[in-house]
């Protein structure tokens, strides 16, 4: 069993498990989860509702296929900012949290500030987003754009590598 220690959820290898199987099936029935993990059902719901109530897990989502919509360009972007003040990374990330299409949006450490996942339906679409950006003065210096020509490989952070477990 699961333990708490110093306020942070120690877990072990059935709880690693539980979160292994629900980054990849999130919609699993929790029967079939329990069976999966070795549990009866009443033990692995209790572990579930304590890896919520622990943050660990944060939500429940589907996997969208972007296919499914046609064609779409996934941009990846490097933009470096004018100044480094607090109060100019504060001014970029209000202005990134409105903008839907930029999914993600990652402050690194390094020559450049931010790294940016956009996708939208074209190139042309994307130039009028870089173009509001730049009208927008939120700060970008310079920004550097690669085109996604094609996924590799998309998975879920491997759980069972960087869980401490009893």
């Amino acid at each position: 069993m699961s333990s708490i220690k110093h306020g942070r959820l120690k877990l072990d290898n059935r709880d690693v498990r539980i979160l292994s199987i629900l980054q990849k099936e999130g919609r699993i029935p929790k029967a079939a989860l329990a069976e999966r993990v070795n549990l009866s059902a009443t033990p692995c719901w209790e572990r579930l509702k304590r890896l919520e109530e622990a943050g660990i897990i944060e939500r429940y989502g589907a996997k969208v296929s972007m296919k499914a919509f046609g064609p779409l360009t996934q941009v990846f972007v490097q933009i470096e900012l004018e100044a480094h003040h607090a109060e100019n990374f504060a001014r970029f990330e209000r202005a990134m949290a409105d903008i839907p299409e930029i999914v993600e949006c990652w402050a690194v450490g390094g020559g450049i500030d931010y790294f940016l996942k956009v996708v939208v339906r074209d190139l042309e679409a994307y130039q009028d987003l870089v173009d509001q950006l730049l009208a927008a003065e939120i700060g970008v210096n310079r920004y550097y754009s690669y085109v996604v020509t094609m996924p590799v490989k998309e998975e879920p952070v491997p759980v069972e590598l960087f869980a401490a477990t009893d």
